[in-house]
Parts: structure tokens; C-alpha cells; sequence
């Protein structure tokens, strides 16, 4: 990592700041950019987006693709160290500024997370326990398939996100129909298991081994999609908010990380816990941080780039997350508006974040609302009240 006469003032050996760069110019980026900016670091994205959400507040912004020799010479050039925002990066971009410059996560770590038949392996290697699966890869995979794995959900190995490249099937007929329409490209097949709730853990992993991580996060999912956070988690009880925790920092150890690291988990209706997958950066779960929390998310990802001290984060309010995907922006009949912020905002504990992005879409995430309080009753309770003005669905 960096050496550490750079860090406790962001400055480098030649006693100007030191930069810190990060491939992808979404939400993402754009908080890590701006925690980085708190810090006195100077910031550096490299994105094909014009209007990307962090370049847009960056110092630079490099306007290349991931793969573009040029861009990545660029970046380079200008950062003391690099991290990625999105597990999508191509490991191969990783690898190749890890030749030249400090880059956490590394890319072997990185890539583990970019495929579900690597990831589960990696989970089950560490003695974490997941859904039973098969890789598919070819058709007489496709004829093998164990009749216990069925009914299932079907996803590509690579490259899905927020519910895509996900379908559900019941029978053989369902899965080849299924296979076919996700164009017969390497996919897992998990068995469908009877969930109670959802949660995550976010960890954070220094160069030297140190290890922090953030409370439990209870998450309630819609149409694949994350729809709302809440920590402490109401329904979790302690032992097994202790088994997750040890869970995703057993899997941070075992891949050697450094970074950020998010592990999703189930919890059954017979009250055991199953890894679902991991992010190798901050995670949409963990965005409550930034106002709950003494040091958020992305303080802790600027630390372990940059080879500063972890502290384990307190949380000093109970709080729930709601984000405010594009869908907010349009009526009933499709014309486009405004939401109401000022009754939203005129709520106790409200804080708005709203990532910058160009234009609405159905399903885009276009910010995140997150409501703090002294105990989580009043949390829920004002959330509850947000939601309403906002016409989202009760939780």
C-alpha cells in the first residue's frame, strides 16, 4: 500500500496531496470520491460516461473504458493507489494497474466475486455455508442436473446485478426454456430455499489484517432490487448476527482481502443462516453509514486504499435506508415529476442523498434516504411516514 509518510495529511513524498483513483463513475464512486475529497485527497475516476455521477465531483475524470490502454496508462499515472466501485470492472483492467500502482481489492479477489460458480466455491472452501448449486455450462450439464436442486432460480455466472439474469424455475421444462432465454451462456442453478429475511455484513480488511465491520444490516428486497435497510437489525437474533459477522470475515481472511467487503445472506425459516453473494466494494446496504455512523462505508474504503488506521465504526443513531429509485419521478400515467422533498425533508432525522445522475429511469437508483433517530421505533416509524409521502409500499 501506500507508504504511510503520505496518509496522516493526504500528502505525498513531494508534500502535495497524494491522489487516489477509482475505476467506475457511479454512486458509488461518487461517495468514495467524496469522502476521499474530506480527507484532502486529491481524486482521479476513469469511466466511458460523460455525465457520470462521480466524475462529475472528481478532480479528474478520465473518459476511457475499462479496458482502454490509453485510459488505464492515464490513471496510472495520476494515482498513488486505485479501488474499484462495481464488481463488474474486468479483472484483467485490475490486474494490470496492479503491475504498476497499489490496487485494493486486488484483482484475484475481485474476480472470485465476478462469478457465482467461484464465489460459492470460495464460500464453501470456507466453511460458509450456501445454497446447493450446479454450474451449467453445457448441455449435458443442462441433462444432469439433480432433481433435489429443483424448483430453482437460474442465474449467469457472470455479470448479474440487482435481479438480472435471474428467472425462476419449477421443472426440467422451466430450466431448458430458462437456459435458452438467458442465451445458453454459463449459469449456476441454485436450489430455492424457504427464506425468512435477508441481511448483510459489511467488513473492511487493512493490508496488514486488520479487520472492522459494520452492525448487521436487516434488508428488505423488491423486484430484485434493494428497497430498504434497517440497523439494527429488528429480527435477527444476537448469535446469529454473531455467526454472519464471523462468516464474512472468514471469507475476507481467506481471500487475502483488502478493502471493503460486502456478504449477503439469507436467513431460513428454520432460522439458519446461507451465503447468497458478496460485493467486493461498498454496498447499496451500507449507505446509512454515512449518517449513522461515526466513520461510514466509504471513510473505511479511502483508509484501507490509502493504508490508514481502521477503527471499528460505532453506531451512534438506530437507522433505516430507503432508496429512491427512478420510478419516483413519473405519475401514475407516466408524465414526468418532481418528488414531494419538502414534506419529505420537513420529517425529524430525514437526510437526502440524491447521486447526481442525468435523468430518470424506472428501476435506476437515483438516491437514497436515510432517516436516524435515538431508537429504532422512532427510526421506522418517520421512515414509514416518508414512504407514504412518497407513495412507496409499507415495510
Amino acid at each position: 500500500m501506500i507508504h504511510s509518510a503520505l496518509l496522516p495529511n493526504a500528502l505525498g513524498e513531494d508534500g502535495r496531496p497524494a491522489t487516489l483513483g477509482v475505476m467506475g463513475g457511479g454512486q458509488l464512486g461518487r461517495m468514495f470520491v467524496q469522502s476521499a475529497q474530506e480527507m484532502g485527497f486529491v481524486t482521479v475516476v476513469l469511466d466511458p460516461d460523460v455525465a457520470s455521477p462521480a466524475g462529475a465531483v472528481a478532480h479528474h475524470h478520465i473518459r476511457a473504458g475499462y479496458l482502454d490502454e490509453q485510459g488505464l496508462a492515464q490513471l496510472m499515472q495520476r494515482a498513488s493507489a486505485i479501488t474499484t466501485e462495481f464488481e463488474n470492472v474486468p479483472a484483467a483492467a485490475l490486474l494490470t494497474l496492479g503491475g504498476q500502482r497499489p490496487v485494493a481489492p486486488a484483482a484475484d479477489a475481485v474476480a472470485v466475486c465476478q462469478d457465482r460458480d467461484a464465489e460459492k466455491r470460495h464460500f464453501r472452501g470456507c466453511g460458509v455455508p450456501c445454497a446447493p448449486w450446479a454450474l451449467l455450462e453445457t448441455a449435458e450439464q443442462l441433462a444432469a442436473v439433480a432433481d433435489e436442486l429443483l424448483p430453482g432460480i437460474l442465474k449467469t455466472a457472470r455479470m448479474g446485478y440487482d435481479g438480472k439474469g435471474q428467472i425462476r424455475v419449477a421443472d426440467r421444462e422451466q430450466l431448458a426454456a430458462g437456459w435458452a432465454e438467458l442465451g445458453g451462456v454459463p449459469c449456476v442453478l441454485e436450489k430455492m430455499l424457504p427464506l425468512q429475511r435477508e441481511i448483510s455484513v459489511i467488513v473492511a480488511r487493512a493490508a496488514d489484517g486488520a479487520m472492522v465491520n459494520f452492525p448487521v444490516q436487516q434488508n428488505l428486497h423488491r423486484d430484485g432490487i434493494l428497497a430498504v435497510t434497517q440497523v439494527p437489525a429488528p429480527d435477527v437474533p444476537e448469535a446469529l448476527q454473531q455467526q454472519a459477522v464471523q462468516c464474512a470475515q472468514s471469507v475476507a481472511q481467506s481471500l487475502r482481502y483488502v478493502g471493503v467487503l460486502c456478504v449477503e445472506f439469507f436467513v431460513l425459516q428454520d432460522g439458519s443462516l446461507v451465503a447468497n453473494e458478496m460485493a467486493p466494494r461498498p454496498h447499496n446496504s451500507g449507505h446509512y453509514s454515512i449518517d449513522a455512523c461515526d466513520v461510514s462505508q466509504f471513510d473505511l474504503q479511502v483508509r484501507t486504499l490509502a493504508g490508514l488506521p481502521l477503527v471499528q465504526p460505532r453506531l451512534h443513531s438506530s437507522a433505516v435506508m430507503l432508496n429512491l429509485l427512478g420510478d419516483l419521478w413519473f405519475d401514475a400515467q407516466g408524465a414526468e415529476r418532481s418528488p414531494p422533498w419538502p414534506q419529505v425533508l420537513a420529517l425529524p432525522g430525514v437526510q437526502l442523498h440524491l447521486y447526481g445522475k442525468a435523468a430518470p429511469r424506472p428501476g435506476r437508483k437515483m438516491g437514497h434516504l436515510t432517516v436516524t433517530a435515538a431508537d429504532a421505533a422512532t427510526a421506522r416509524d418517520v421512515a414509514l411516514q416518508a414512504a407514504s409521502l412518497l407513495g412507496l409500499a409499507p415495510f
